[in-house]
């Protein structure tokens, strides 16, 4: 089969051919209809995610059908399921009989710890899949299986009371979970990079009340606002434009280092969160959401073997949504 692998810290990814793996206990063999690109593909290229092991297959966002299980699964050929993110926990610690499995020290994570999508085929837990409606094509749906869920579950982080939301960055995960609150009433509020007319015009068309540039506010203050962009500098640039009593999000497993600010603008009860990765029950419940209110996902698809391509589009901010790769 034909994989896109991560040698070295250094890079590229190098396009190779491995034999198809058998599925171990628990497993599934997947053949990769498609594979989203994220940011964190980009961290882990750039080595700034902690304890890489080399070789790595990255892609974390995968549409597959079962082709094969191994002992103790039982899954019809051809089912299609999705991959996301986190792609094990243990199952005993506290974390992971408290509901939080995704703070588990034994995670493991798909295209980080485990062999990921950047290829023909993939094994993966069956437990740790996502049955995927028929509803979107392989390529829509596979920007659902971390963009989508990073965003859902940050969404829910901003609290129940919410109705002006702010979102810094407006890629894949943005473009989901705007479409997400704005079918819940939230009036939303787009920040990009200076000068991203693209972007900006992107997020009016979605239904934003006001888009513009990260170093400017908005005339009223927001509720929450999520953090997507990598930019510790935008901490405390969020935190200026909620509200007391308010809550910024950040989205990403990597940021650049936040700059000291004034404990005035923490005042106030207004909270500053994080997200680490999703648990399976957002998974579901992201899923049914989607399977009764219809999210678009924009995508550019790219071959398997312009992966690298696609990682330079999205590291220049060329992408309007999400790209992904779709196999032959």
């Amino acid at each position: 089969m034909k994989v896109m692998v991560l040698e070295n810290r250094d890079g590229p990814l190098q396009e190779r051919q491995r034999p198809i793996p058998m599925p171990g206990p628990g497993q599934v063999l997947l053949k990769v209809e498609a594979c989203a690109v994220c940011r964190t593909d980009l961290h882990l290229l750039d080595g700034e995610l902690p304890e890489t092991h080399y070789p790595i297959v990255p892609g974390h966002e995968i549409i597959g059908r079962v082709v094969d299980c191994g002992p103790g699964v039982t899954l019809p050929h051809g089912m299609r399921l999705g991959v996301p993110w986190l792609g094990y926990s243990c199952g005993v610690c506290r974390y992971c009989l408290e509901g939080q499995e995704n703070l588990c020290d034994q995670a493991r994570f798909t295209g980080y710890q485990i062999d990921g999508g950047f290829a023909e085929y993939t094994l993966a837990d069956h437990r740790f899949c996502f049955s995927i409606s028929s509803t979107y094509s392989a390529a829509q749906a596979a920007p659902l299986m971390c963009a989508g869920l990073i965003g859902y579950r940050s969404l829910r982080m901003c609290g129940d009371n919410l109705h002006r939301l702010g979102i810094y960055g407006f890629g894949a995960a943005a473009h989901i979970v705007a479409q997400v609150a704005l079918g819940q009433g939230v009036e939303l509020y787009a920040f990009t990079r200076p000068g991203d007319e693209q972007a900006q015009q992107f997020a009016r068309q979605l239904g934003a009340t006001w888009a513009g540039s990260s170093n400017q506010l908005p005339d009223v203050s927001l509720d929450a606002a999520i953090i997507f962009a990598p930019v510790g500098e935008l901490v405390p640039a969020a935190l200026r434009s909620v509200r007391k009593g308010g809550v910024v999000v950040c989205g990403g497993i990597h940021m650049s280092d936040i700059p000291s600010f004034p404990y005035s603008l923490l005042w106030g009860e207004r909270q500053l969160r994080t997200v680490a990765n999703l648990t399976r029950k957002d998974g579901k419940e992201f899923l049914e959401l989607v399977s009764k209110t219809r999210v678009n996902t924009k995508v550019k698809c790219y071959p398997l073997t312009a992966a690298n391509e696609a990682l330079m589009h999205l590291r220049e901010g060329k992408l309007t949504g999400a790209a992904v790769l779709v196999m032959s």
